[in-house]
């Protein structure tokens, strides 16, 4: 195993490349509130951070990703356009399998501002391509706007719809709820007589049969959420046709010149994908203008939906082939949502990506050895 001295070592030669290509070196604090990762992420950041406190600062956590500190540091006071890139620690709980690292180091670069996201998002993929061309890594990449434009033109409601938005990155979750929003599984005989139980008394006379309020949740909250049930309940299934487009989309991996062609033939029934496939031919053409080959750039519609939670656009990843046991080398990806939550509703158009340098220094050993 490499020393923490080598990793180091490779970890500022990535960073002297992006502070070359024009980017400010930034740093942030190990310790970050917790209010704001709860804030984004829920409870679930818990069972991934390292958790701790004091008298004086409330509850911390170590940091889990530099993302997000970088972010804030940006709206509070950042120019338009910013180009950032840092080097350090971080920090995540594993609890399934002990020989993943609970401890190491990122480098990375974002990108904020600017007038073209398709530009920018060309940049900064071609900054990683470049930066790890001698390890023959495979790209992939995909498009998480694409889907949530998908979702957003199902023919049915602003509820149902913001469920399936919710659950994008939650792939098992996301399905369960597309097939019984779409009538393809029964609905549970336990929730058929609550339903019937509603329709014939109401969510009031309900509770009332339930017994006392325990738990969190008030009277008010749980009655408004068997209405919603109820109301769901009594909307007629999202189309079989829809629900076939959505899978199509899903199931696409080609390379990037033909799924888009196919998409372009999907757009015809789903029209609500069409300004979505206009930036991604934009991208594909920025990104040929950066020297990437297109041509034999693979497109993965689903990527990106178990790891990059608060990516909106714009994902990819490069990975060792003939080493299926490691995790990806580099990720990045569009946040732009981000900033509008860490802005307190100013949004400014964002992308960055974070490679991890114990891998390329062990692939590059490899290479050589």
């Amino acid at each position: 195993m490499e020393s923490k001295a080598e990793v180091l070592a490779q970890a500022e030669r990535l960073h002297g490349f992006f502070r070359n290509s024009g980017a400010q070196p930034v740093q942030t604090a190990i310790l970050q509130p917790a209010d704001t990762l709860l804030e984004l992420y829920g409870e679930d950041i818990r069972a991934r951070a390292y958790v701790t406190s004091d008298a004086l600062r409330g509850e911390q956590m170590l940091r889990p990703d530099f993302t997000v500190p970088v972010v804030q540091m940006h709206m509070a006071a950042g120019a338009d356009p910013a180009r950032y890139t840092y080097m350090g620690e971080v920090f995540r709980r594993q609890e399934r399998d002990a020989g993943r690292p609970s401890e190491y180091i990122q480098v990375g670069y974002e990108l904020f501002g600017g007038e073209s996201p398709a530009e920018a998002d060309a940049e900064v993929f071609a900054l990683f391509s470049e930066v790890l061309s001698p390890l023959g890594l495979r790209a992939a990449t995909g498009d998480i706007g694409l889907l949530l434009a998908a979702i957003d033109g199902l023919s049915t409601t602003a509820r149902r719809k913001a469920a399936l938005r919710r659950h994008v990155w939650r792939p098992r979750r996301f399905r369960a709820l597309l097939d019984r929003f779409g009538g393809r599984t029964p609905i549970p005989e336990s929730r058929k007589r609550l339903l019937s139980d509603l329709q014939e008394a109401g969510a009031a006379a309900v509770l009332e049969a339930a017994g006392p309020e325990i738990g969190l949740r008030s009277r008010a909250d749980v009655a408004a959420r068997l209405a919603a049930l109820a109301e769901d309940a009594a909307e007629p299934p999202v189309s079989a046709a829809e629900v076939e487009l959505l899978d199509d989309i899903l199931s696409i991996r080609e390379t990037c010149p033909n799924a888009l062609a196919h998409l372009r033939d999907v757009a015809v029934d789903l029209r609500a994908i069409a300004p979505a496939l206009d930036l991604l031919e934009a991208r594909l053409e920025a990104l040929a203008e950066q020297g990437v080959d297109v041509d034999l750039l693979d497109f993965e519609a689903s990527y990106g939906r178990t790891t990059m939670e608060y990516y909106d656009g714009f994902v990819f990843g490069f990975y060792a082939e003939n080493r299926p046991d490691l995790p990806p080398v580099a990720t990045g990806g569009r946040y732009d949502a981000l900033t509008r939550v860490l802005g307190r509703g100013q949004a400014v158009p964002a992308v960055g990506a974070v490679v991890r340098p114990e891998l390329v220094l062990a692939l590059s050993l490899e290479a050589v050895g």
